[in-house]
């Protein structure tokens, strides 16, 4: 016997419907491209999409089709995806920060046929456009009185070519199944890899991540998502902001510390996500400038482990919740959200701040388990680490063209390439990237919990640590560190301050000083080309 439910299909449209019938006059608002601050509504951006839709249907984009984006956060390229999803096309997000051979690489393998980009980014384009076969228009993101006149290839200025369609569309049926949106991954090693995400997924992470122990995102909220929308989903946010009705704000290209903190207070934003690297900046302009957040209650970290000194000064200095959150581009991206179960609720001070540096604990739709190299699963003890693996209605079950087969078994359970632990009220806490991990004289070393307490140096802007090798203990960790700008302490001044906190065969052998930290395109420290960089750097048997 079957239920007698309606059957109603997870299509991503839906989303904006909703937004725009219940809470169609809340601000959609964006720092444009331009310059100025632009403002529309949900309203306003669903008959946007629907005329975008209609464009697209126009120029013969149907389903399946890929329709790439080179663009910031920003009222127009929320248009773009929903109306290229309205008609079962896949938006294809692509990461500005990689190389443009790489960019090329990846439009060539998804057979791009239209690229929505951003003023900023068309030297990227003109770089690669002649590579790519399959792309048929470019479409950039501006109106006529702001349209480059020198363009080596052909192109048109988005507010023309979405004049030539009215909203007069309906959107297309089709199974909650069908693609929604490709990301490649940022390819460390070997190629990129294509994650493809459904729109059943999306709405099903989306619906995830408003869970009160999640994102939590209200009506009465103001959401900023400083996480790239070529990052992961934006971590759902331009589909769980609008299904919750919540007043949404794009940073669009102002991406430094001045100019975030001047959309957080201007805009009286309460809830924001970013990776680290951001809320660095953010708290070095604040301390610099004296600068407050009254209106902001909680920010997300993800994207990389938050060092401990970063949540204890939102909280501490300026009064604002810290939710440390873990998750990958495979997973749409949410994985795990560190809010605070009644088992901890008697937490304070240091003890919650120890919590709080865990990645935090799955919600339902997300699966986790731990193996040893045998597939044994090991115990939830808070300290028995091994690998990290992960299933749900929102995980991949393969990449784009079959790649990386070996990452998924037979039960779908995909290989995070993450080291980590679970606590017996089923805390995460990853301990490194696998291929990360220290082995010195057959223990283990957690890069991560060494970088995280070194940024907690009142002197320390950026800090990284590789394993080196070593004649006695097969590796020890190299501590490499970013000053901030004026600050001279010397190394012992560092490892004085790391000392008591770790366990004394964890220390580093060794602190270097330089000038930059390289990052992968997802502003993660790429520790490959770090190793490459101190490839030369030895150890002596002492």
């Amino acid at each position: 016997m079957l239920g007698l439910m309606q059957e109603w299909p997870l299509l991503c449209h839906k989303v904006i419907d909703h937004a725009a019938h219940y809470h169609g006059g809340r601000p959609v608002i964006s720092r444009s491209v331009e310059g100025p601050i632009h403002r529309t509504d949900y309203l306003t951006v669903r008959n946007r999409a629907l005329k975008l839709a209609k464009r697209l249907d126009m120029e013969g984009i149907a389903l399946g089709d890929r329709v790439a984006t080179l663009a910031w956060n920003t009222w127009r390229h929320l248009e773009v995806w929903y109306g290229t999803l309205g008609i079962g096309a896949i938006y294809h997000t692509l990461n500005p920060r990689l190389f443009p051979d790489q960019i090329a690489w990846i439009m060539n393998d998804a057979e791009d046929r239209l690229l929505f980009v951003d003023l900023t980014f068309l030297p990227i384009v003109k770089a690669i456009a002649p590579q790519v076969p399959s792309l048929k228009r470019i479409v950039i993101l501006t109106d006529a009185a702001h349209m480059p006149t020198d363009l080596p290839f052909p192109a048109v200025a988005y507010e023309d070519w979405l004049a030539e369609a009215d909203d007069d569309f309906r959107w297309k049926d089709f199974d909650e199944r069908t693609a929604a949106g490709m990301c490649y991954t940022s390819g460390t090693t070997g190629d990129p890899k294509g994650v493809v995400y459904s729109h059943r997924s999306n709405v099903l992470h989306a619906m995830t991540a408003l869970q009160a122990d999640m994102l939590g995102i209200a009506s009465r909220d103001v959401m900023m998502p400083v996480v790239p929308m070529f990052h992961a989903n934006a971590w759902s946010t331009a589909f769980s902001t609008p299904m919750a009705g919540a007043t949404l704000v794009f940073p669009g290209p102002g991406m430094d510390g001045k100019s975030i903190y001047e959309m957080l207070t201007n805009e009286k934003v309460t809830i924001t996500a970013a990776v680290p690297t951001v809320w660095l900046m953010l708290l070095q302009h604040l301390e610099k400038e004296h600068g407050q957040l009254p209106d902001l209650e909680r920010v997300v970290i993800g994207g990389s482990a938050c060092p401990r000194a970063i949540t204890q000064a939102f909280q501490d200095r300026y009064g604002v919740h810290v939710m440390h959150a873990w998750g990958m581009t495979e997973m749409s991206p949410l994985g795990t959200v560190c809010s605070i179960k009644p088992d901890y609720a008697h937490l304070t001070g240091e003890a919650k701040l120890d919590l709080q540096v865990k990645q935090g604990h799955p919600p339902f739709g997300v699966e986790m388990k731990i193996v040893d190299d045998e597939e044994r699963i090991l115990p939830w003890d808070g300290k028995t680490f091994g690998r990290l693996k992960v299933r749900g209605p929102a995980v991949s079950s393969s990449y784009y063209k079959g790649r990386g087969a070996e990452q998924f078994d037979e039960d779908l359970w995909f290989d995070t390439g993450d080291v980590g632990h679970m606590d017996a009220h089923g805390y995460l806490q990853i301990t490194d990237r696998a291929k990360d991990v220290i082995k010195s004289g057959g223990e283990w070393i957690s890069t991560i919990d060494l970088e995280n307490l070194a940024v907690g140096h009142p002197d320390v802007a950026e800090a990284a640590v590789i394993g080196v090798a070593h004649p006695k203990w097969d590796e020890r960790p190299l501590l490499v560190v970013v000053l901030k700008e004026g600050r001279q302490p010397d190394k012992q001044s560092i490892l004085d301050f790391m000392s008591g906190k770790i366990a004394k065969w964890w220390m580093p052998d060794e602190v270097v000083f330089t000038d930059e930290i390289p990052h992968t395109a997802t502003g993660k420290i790429k520790k490959t080309t770090l190793r490459e960089q101190m490839k030369d750097f030895r150890f002596t048997d002492g």
